[in-house]
């Protein structure tokens, strides 16, 4: 009897010490979140619930599973205490995420909340993305790094390995190199503010905007919900085209080529009357010139502004459709034609007399003998 209740209070003990820290722990951070609204950290830490009941099951199991007196336990004694200590290693790294990514995260909301410059919080929100990829990344190589030393033998191998680390350093870096430098290039996005999240850039002839941020490439989404995956290094050793650089607002343009005829002052007033009425339109500003003239037709220039790439793309089509439709409607002469009419005359009244051909020349017949002094015509070979 006493071997059969002593593994069911072994496990059955641990699993419900478990449960019951697990809900405690949930239980304050509910009240602490309740009374700090402002702070959304402990709301965020009721994420690492799961992996901290995990890592005290596992310590818990890991400290008394001996205490089962199960010959099956007793006869792999070694290798269950092994699995249990690679699993609590594992479990802690996994906590360890969970609690560095909810501060990060609250960090990073509350300056969102407290900052009006959508720049910066752009800035910081690439920042924070590889921030966390960079502890990620470390966390996993030390996990990993003890997960290794547990088994039996490895400090051999890793004497050898630390014996041929110089060789293996200069191998490794020659053949990844171009890895290193989107490292390195990765971090000099992100603490640089070259590019952040969010921003519209123009990239190989590619209008999109910036969707993902890591230590080794970037994810450009296009107008046209394309992905362009390119690597860090691009954007710091190519030129580039950043909209959003200093402050999402742009001004755009609207071209019109129109007769010389077209009411310029009545396009002038139609273009603002569009503008109060299309809601991606900031107010900021607005004109229209003529910008250039051909014998044929002008060329008339609409500048509109708008808070971001976005709004500006509808504004210029919006102002291009409305003030053809109007000009269409009630100014048709204003729109560009071929000219068909008859050539006006000059003020005689005539057109000028054509000049008549030059008569035929006979030439005179060759022969051997002299030509009697006549002149033969200048066939411009001497």
């Amino acid at each position: 009897m006493e071997n059969a209740l002593r593994p069911l209070t072994v496990v059955g003990g641990s699993v419900v010490l478990t449960l019951l820290l697990g809900w405690v722990v949930d239980l304050l951070l509910r009240r602490v979140d309740a009374r700090h609204p402002e702070t959304p950290l402990w709301g965020l830490l009721r994420r690492c619930r799961l992996p901290l009941q995990v890592v005290l099951l596992t310590a818990l199991l890991r400290g008394t599973y001996r205490e089962t007196k199960w010959q099956l336990i007793e006869e792999y004694e070694a290798g269950i205490g092994h699995a249990l200590s690679l699993v609590l290693i594992s479990a802690g790294a996994w906590l360890v995420v969970r609690m560095v990514s909810a501060a990060v995260e609250s960090t990073y909301a509350r300056y969102a909340s407290s900052t009006r410059d959508p720049a910066r919080v752009r800035r910081v929100r690439t920042q924070v993305t590889l921030i966390m990829r960079i502890v990620i990344a470390v966390v996993v190589v030390v996990a990993v790094a003890a997960m290794l030393l547990t088994f039996p033998g490895m400090e051999k191998v890793g004497a050898s390995m630390l014996a041929s680390a110089g060789i293996i350093g200069i191998v490794a870096g020659v053949a990844a190199q171009s890895t290193l430098g989107n490292l390195f290039a990765g971090f000099q996005i992100a603490f640089g503010d070259m590019v952040r999240i969010g921003d519209t850039v123009v990239v190989d002839g590619e209008w999109g905007v910036i969707e993902e941020v890591t230590l080794t490439f970037l994810a450009v989404r296009t107008w046209d919900e394309r992905r362009i995956t390119m690597p860090v290094s691009y954007f710091t050793s190519k030129p580039f085209e950043n909209w959003s650089r200093g402050g999402a607002q742009m001004t755009g343009t609207v071209f019109f080529h129109l007769d010389h005829s077209a009411p310029v002052a009545l396009m002038r007033e139609k273009l603002h009357d569009i503008l109060r009425e299309c809601a991606a339109w900031d107010g900021r500003d607005w004109s229209l010139a003529v910008t250039d003239t051909t014998p044929t037709t002008m060329q008339v220039r609409a500048v509109v502004t708008a808070k971001d790439a976005d709004d500006i793309w509808t504004a210029r089509c919006a102002v291009r459709e409305q003030m053809i439709a109007w000009l269409s409607e009630k100014h048709p002469y204003a729109l560009p034609r071929i000219a068909t009419s008859p050539g006006v005359l000059p003020p005689d009244g005539s057109w000028p007399a054509r000049a008549e051909p030059a008569p035929d020349v006979d030439l005179p017949e060759q022969g051997d003998g002299d030509h009697d002094g006549e002149t033969q015509p200048r066939t411009g070979r001497g």
